[in-house]
């Protein structure tokens, strides 16, 4: 992950929000999880700075979308219990993927805050979009 391609994941995260009519958060991070790339729109609600960066981290941590996490941490959920401190268990956050011969791997993650789930989720695939057609 380098910074002009997360820059670009950024920028196409921000697009479909505006296409979306919603006002979000956009982090971007490496296989470590750590912070490559952050913008926040005019206007986006003030927990997206934690939330973005948080759903990001998670779908590195644990290799799936934060939408297919939230339902394994409900109550009865075989995960109950793992949301909070780092982890941001609804959607927005999304995995990114590469091959290096020996099979896939995570290697970042993107992570959306600030619409409703479903407008996080579409822009942090718009992202993911960018990662897999680079």
């Amino acid at each position: 992950m380098d910074l002009e391609l997360a820059l670009r994941m950024t920028e196409a995260a921000l697009k479909q929000a505006a296409r979306e009519g919603a006002l979000v958060s956009v982090a971007v991070v490496d296989g470590g999880g750590h912070l490559v790339s952050f913008q926040r729109m005019t206007g986006a609600e003030i927990a997206g700075p934690v939330l973005a960066p948080g759903k990001a981290y998670t779908s590195v941590a644990h290799r799936m979308a934060t939408a297919e996490l939230a339902p394994l941490v409900a109550p009865g959920g075989e995960l109950f219990g793992l949301a909070g401190d780092r982890y941001v268990c609804f959607g927005g956050g999304v995995p990114l993927w590469a091959d290096y011969g020996e099979g896939e791997r995570v290697v970042g993650g993107v992570g959306v805050s600030g619409g409703t789930v479903a407008q996080d989720v579409a822009c942090a695939e718009a992202a993911a979009l960018v990662w897999r057609t680079r």
